[in-house]
């Protein structure tokens, strides 16, 4: 990021971005394939990127947050190839979640902000490589629209200030259209007004998405897949099911 975002933009930031993503703790869902721990809370999967001023803030405000240090060789990579005003960071887990004090990148997971081809802000885009993994992915009809609406306007308070940071994640959407032609299934969007939307394969043609778009992946797709993985990483099932209408 550039110079133009110092420690207390990242507190009109986060004042502006504190909306819970939907009414279900969706951290209970996934723990159970995880031993315990909330895969978005768990640097094995996902590991935290802030902007150096933003760990700034993040000093003066807890303690909840340190420096990340690699544990393997794929970590190495990730924050050897981290740009220069960007590090990684790592919180003391999901038992001592700090609400105020979560990073961007903790308020927005499992999205980012999706640019189309023109250069506009169409909507919430996933990070696709977590879709195994995240229920909130595989159940996106659950997101609140005042989730929605906080995501938009941080974001966009933050591209005012930063052209470096929106060109990333206009690179990162045009990386997922590339993901989308590989594998020809459509990108599905939360759109930034509301409703769903869907980005065709190949020619980027973005429609409206239907119901039968919301397509569940990996252990979330029916009940008995999400018993059987739940058995197999020594878990235990959750009180309520994660198969939500």
């Amino acid at each position: 990021m550039t110079q133009d975002m110092h420690p207390e933009n990242f507190k009109a930031v986060y004042d502006r971005f504190q909306a819970n993503v939907s009414r279900f703790d969706c951290g209970r869902f996934c723990s159970p394939l995880n031993e315990g721990q909330p895969v978005c809370c768990d640097t094995k999967h996902a590991i935290p990127v802030v902007d150096k001023p933003e760990f700034e803030l993040l000093k003066t405000r807890s303690d909840l947050w340190h420096k990340y240090k690699p544990t393997d060789a794929n970590a190495r990579k990730i924050v050897a190839e981290l740009h220069k005003g960007c590090m990684a960071v790592e919180c003391k887990g999901a038992r001592f979640c700090e609400r105020d004090n979560r990073t961007l990148a903790c308020r927005a997971f499992p999205f980012y902000p999706y640019f189309d081809k023109k250069g506009e802000l169409l909507g919430l885009g996933t990070y696709w490589i977590f879709a195994d993994r995240c229920w909130l992915i595989s159940n996106m009809q659950v997101v609140e629209r005042e989730f929605v609406k906080e995501f938009i306007d941080a974001y966009e308070y933050v591209f005012q200030r930063d052209s470096e940071e929106k060109d990333a994640m206009k690179r990162h959407s045009a990386s997922h259209r590339r993901i989308s032609t590989r594998y020809n299934k459509p990108i599905l969007l939360i759109g930034k007004e509301g409703g769903f939307l869907k980005v065709m394969p190949r020619t980027a043609e973005v429609r409206i998405a239907s119901a039968r778009d919301m397509v569940k992946t990996g252990p979330y797709k029916s009940p008995r897949a999400y018993a059987r993985a739940v058995k197999e990483a020594g878990g235990e099932m959750p009180a309520q099911s994660p198969f939500i209408d």
